[in-house]
């Protein structure tokens, strides 16, 4: 293999934030060919911005192009399901960026996720990750599930603690807060499969889920998610315009804001925390309490650096970092973004992953557990009730 050539289909926030990253491949020759999206205004700057070849509205034409090795699926999470099977079904590796899948509806009910049972929800995705598991073990291509934290350096070292000093990790937090999302579907169940805790909280959760992994491994034993008991909320319907004016989350039939304590079979425990209603940037954190050490990776806001401006003048094209308003006042910049939160380590070990015919860090089984754990917490939220994953 002398390139990897490469076909995307989407052309928002998570295209930006996965070329951003491939275009820091080192060691490897990538090619980008074929670019796929349903509307023009996206399509056509992204082709000329990240350099690909051919812009297309047609996702079989990543499907029928011989040369395409790698199709990168940056949609919202309606379209995984038929494009992973699509795409594996005819042996092209897949990048998917998350969730793996969710329900969605049949299109009988509006607002399906206030008029869905989640436990109908929960069923429905059980089946549907079968059908989707079938086909990803039966095609010769690779399943990479795109999930940035594991690659962070922060978790990466914890990882390397805890695997060094064969610690026992006995409790977890982690979290992803924010003001909400800047993409347009984000309040609908329909297109997105759930609202702040699959959107955002699916990062620390699949963190942990990964770290308990490392620990498991260093210690020779099996440790797996047993059960989840969660509440969900939506709290921004309740606001007057005036109050709401500084929350960018307008959720539909989605929640804004929920919590999940996940028990494992060690008897540890973590709880996962994601909101929409965040001010004053991203809050990304993974916390370790184990019976050796204490361990905080802090994503972001982190302390490399900051800033204090009196006015913005000249720092138009300045990105200093996700979610706020203004460059006013202290801020702490994110430095090096796309290193700091993954991204760059995670498309360097999926191509590698191809080039030298390997499986990724993240692949199939993560995606699989993040989905099951965080509908489980749906499920959970419902009746209130904590939820059994194992059989």
């Amino acid at each position: 293999m002398d390139e990897i050539v490469i076909g995307m289909v989407g052309a928002g926030r998570a295209t930006e934030l996965h070329m951003n990253a491939l275009k820091r491949v080192s060691g490897l020759k990538l090619r980008f060919k074929t670019i796929v999206a349903k509307r023009s205004e996206q399509l056509i700057p992204a082709k000329e911005r990240y350099g690909f070849e051919i812009a297309s509205y047609r996702f079989e034409d990543l499907l029928e192009d011989p040369e395409i090795d790698v199709i990168d699926i940056c949609t919202p999470p309606y379209a995984h399901k038929d494009m992973i099977i699509q795409a594996m079904s005819e042996n092209k590796h897949v990048i998917c960026e998350k969730p793996l899948s969710g329900y969605f509806g049949d299109g009988s009910t509006d607002a399906i996720g206030l008029n869905v049972s989640k436990v109908d929800m929960y069923e429905g995705l059980l089946k549907s990750l079968e059908e989707i598991k079938q086909v990803v073990h039966k095609s010769e291509a690779k399943f990479m599930y795109a999930e940035n934290f594991i690659y962070a350096p922060a978790v990466v070292k914890a990882a390397e603690i805890i695997k060094a000093k064969k610690s026992r990790i006995l409790y977890m937090k982690g979290e992803e807060s924010l003001k909400g999302s800047s993409s347009p579907v984000a309040g609908e169940w329909e297109k997105t499969g759930g609202g702040t805790f699959l959107r955002t909280g699916a990062h620390p959760l699949s963190a942990i889920l990964w770290l308990k992994q490392q620990e498991a491994a260093a210690h020779g034993i099996e440790i797996h998610a047993e059960s989840v008991f969660a509440e969900m909320g939506r709290i921004t319907p309740t606001l007057t315009e005036h109050q709401h004016r500084h929350i960018l989350a307008r959720p539909y039939d989605v929640e804004d804001n929920g919590t999940a304590v996940v028990n494992f079979s060690d008897g540890s425990k973590a709880v996962i925390i994601a909101t929409d209603v965040c001010l004053g940037g991203s809050k990304n954190y993974v916390e370790l309490y184990c019976n050796d050490a204490n361990i905080n990776c802090t994503l972001t806001m982190n302390d490399m650096m900051s800033t204090y401006f009196l006015d913005e003048e000249g720092l138009e094209d300045v990105y200093l970092s996700e979610m706020l308003p203004s460059k006013l006042g202290w801020n702490k910049p994110f430095i090096s973004d796309e290193m700091i939160r993954g991204y760059t380590d995670e498309m360097q070990d999926f191509m590698e992953a191809i080039y030298y015919n390997r499986e990724p860090v993240s692949g199939f089984d993560l995606a699989y557990d993040t989905i099951k754990v965080t509908y489980a917490a749906y499920k959970s939220s419902e009746i209130g009730q904590r939820i059994q994953l194992t059989d």
